[in-house]
């Protein structure tokens, strides 16, 4: 009978140990660097991260963090991703590319999406353009009542409280920064201006009012 005992120098018969000993030099995964830290965090993230609060995460100077997510962000831009990565009110989150818009609606068009109704648009807009604004100055340029719909705003978290007039204390509102996550806008400052879209005589019309 051959006689089948390891030759010199294998590993043959080393046993579990021999194994174990292996595994051990691999030792624990280092810590992933700190790009790979800021997609992972704002992959799941459900409204924009200040830089700030991502510092205080990842155990890193705010320099370090607003320098790689910057960089992060043009990446994404040159190599032409279906997303991108936005600062939007006063943090940053992923989004949808503009030019892939139409095949994620296409997508989700499936009756889950729910949209705003045309006397919904028009009441963010007058808030968006005049605030802050009372109800009753929503009402004078809209010329009707749009209590309901500001209720509905307020409900979906586009339109929030901003006080009260001094004279009459009526409840003064404005948009808030969920409006400024879902418009993909850092700042008001940022929306487009209203006068190309506006009738020659409106101004003459807002005197009269």
């Amino acid at each position: 009978m051959t006689d089948l005992a390891p030759e010199p120098g294998s590993n043959a018969g080393a046993g579990p140990s021999a194994e174990a000993g292996s595994r051990a030099e691999v030792g624990p995964s280092a810590e992933p660097d700190l790009r790979a830290g800021l997609e992972a965090i704002l992959l799941v993230v459900d409204e924009p991260v200040a830089e700030v609060t991502l510092a205080q995460v990842l155990e890193r100077p705010v320099h370090e963090i607003s320098r790689a997510i910057r960089e992060l962000s043009a990446e994404y831009t040159a190599s032409g991703r279906g997303f991108d990565l936005r600062e939007v009110a006063g943090g940053w989150r992923f989004y949808t590319r503009a030019e892939c818009a139409p095949l994620v609606e296409r997508f989700v068009r499936d009756g889950q999406q729910t949209r705003l109704t045309q006397a919904a648009l028009e009441t963010l807009a007058v808030v968006a353009y005049r605030q802050p604004v009372s109800r009753a100055r929503v009402a004078a340029i809209r010329g009707v009542n749009s209590d309901g719909v500001m209720r509905t705003l307020m409900t979906r978290g586009l339109v929030e409280e901003a006080g009260t007039e001094p004279e009459s204390q009526a409840v003064l509102y404005r948009t808030s920064s969920y409006f400024l996550e879902r418009m993909g806008l850092r700042e008001l400052d940022e929306l487009p201006e209203l006068a190309p879209f506006l009738p020659d005589d409106m101004e003459s019309l807002e005197e009269q009012k």
